[in-house]
């Protein structure tokens, strides 16, 4: 979709499109969610966009907040959130699912319900379930509304590790060795269930990293150097997804590549490095988001290293059926061995993530990605394709 295709009134100049930017959501990731809202805000180019903020609260409620992305921000060793940031405690805004309408209604109790005007593109940067899984893509799907980003089967598959594993390793993607432990499993039989995660260990060897299977930011993940330390990191786990996820420790380098799709097709960033954190024991949330922990960018590799990791990101986001962008995590091994992690379809977007310092590197600046994001998602139409 271009912006000669939107509905123009031929008394009036043609209209910019229309960009909401939904973030926040029920996730453990709703604080980052809002900061990475808050640097597309301060990002997007309103000589080309309208931009209509919308705010998901951790219980569920639509909200609409104010443009001002100063508030954003991660203060005091503390993420925001979009409680803070609504206009109202009550009112709700309400995307119709109506291909045939984009009028988005904001309604309070007692009030007649006021129309925001109609949104030409949904620019969804929420992380982890009920928003990055498929879900929300399914809703704009129905809504007939173009979205930035994978979508629905690429969601899901990229939100759940087991899952995006299996595809993976059908398509020749190398993955480390895991374990899975799901709902069912465990309150069928606790004990078989940890045994299950016991004799992997004696398998593969500690440390183990447990982790939710379909959770990101590196929330709730455990790197457990002894069988002490399991049954406190399967609870920790749990209390962000009743499904678990438990991985050998691979030794190696962290490489990341981005992946940002073309008018010709997917295209992968420089690699970026991630060193061993000094006072993490592993790249988790605090040494991410709280702590800075700078990456390497480009990632000191050889040509040849490059050039294959570059293509791996490439084949990953073609195996999942992505759409717009992925961040692709690898381990490279000491024997010199590539192995994918995972792929993150909306991966980490504040000023200080990997995804857009490795496009920055590439050549292509914060503002510009954005733009692009959004361009890719108007050339696209929603339903089958």
């Amino acid at each position: 979709m271009s912006t000669e295709n939107l509905p123009q009134n031929p008394e009036q100049p043609p209209r910019k499109p229309r960009v909401a930017v939904v973030f926040g959501g029920r996730s453990s990731e709703h604080g980052i969610s809002v900061v990475t809202a808050g640097a597309v805000l301060r990002a997007i180019d309103r000589t080309k966009y309208d931009v209509l903020p919308i705010g998901i609260t951790r219980d569920g409620r639509w909200a609409l907040t104010a443009d001002e992305p100063e508030r954003m921000a991660i203060t005091e060793r503390r993420t925001p959130s979009v409680e803070e940031l609504a206009e109202s405690s009550e009112g709700g805004v309400v995307l119709p699912v109506d291909p045939a309408n984009r009028e988005v209604v904001y309604s309070e109790p007692g009030s007649v319900p006021k129309a925001l005007g109609e949104v030409d593109v949904v620019f969804p940067v929420l992380h982890g379930p009920y928003g990055e899984d498929g879900t929300l893509q399914g809703l704009l799907e129905l809504s007939g509304v173009p979205y930035v980003g994978a979508g629905v089967l690429a969601s899901a598959v990229g939100q759940d590790k087991e899952y995006m594993k299996r595809v993976f390793t059908s398509f020749g993607l190398k993955v480390g060795p895991y374990v899975v432990i799901r709902p069912r499993e465990w309150q069928r039989d606790e004990s078989a269930a940890r045994k299950k995660i016991v004799d992997f260990a004696g398998e593969h060897g500690w440390p183990l990293f447990v982790k939710p299977a379909r959770a990101g930011s590196s929330i709730g993940i455990t790197k457990v150097d002894d069988l002490s330390g399991l049954d406190e990191a399967i609870a920790e786990a749990q209390s962000h997804d009743p499904k678990i996820l438990v991985e050998a420790a691979l030794r190696g380098r962290e490489i990341e590549c981005g992946v940002l799709e073309f008018e010709d097709g997917p295209r992968a960033s420089v690699p970026a490095e991630i060193p061993p954190p000094q006072e993490h024991a592993y790249y988790d949330f605090e040494a991410k988001y709280i702590d800075s922990t700078p990456g390497i960018v480009p990632a000191p590799l050889t040509p040849e290293e490059t050039a294959e990791v570059q293509k791996l990101a490439v084949d990953a986001f073609e195996a999942a059926s992505c759409e717009g962008l992925v961040r692709a995590d690898f381990f490279l091994t000491e024997d010199g061995e590539f192995v994918i992690n995972e792929i993150n379809t909306l991966p980490g977007f504040t000023p200080i993530s990997m995804y857009p310092q490795m496009w920055e590197a590439s050549g292509i600046s914060y503002p510009e990605l954005v733009s692009r994001l959004i361009d890719a998602a108007l050339r696209r139409s929603t339903g089958l394709r």
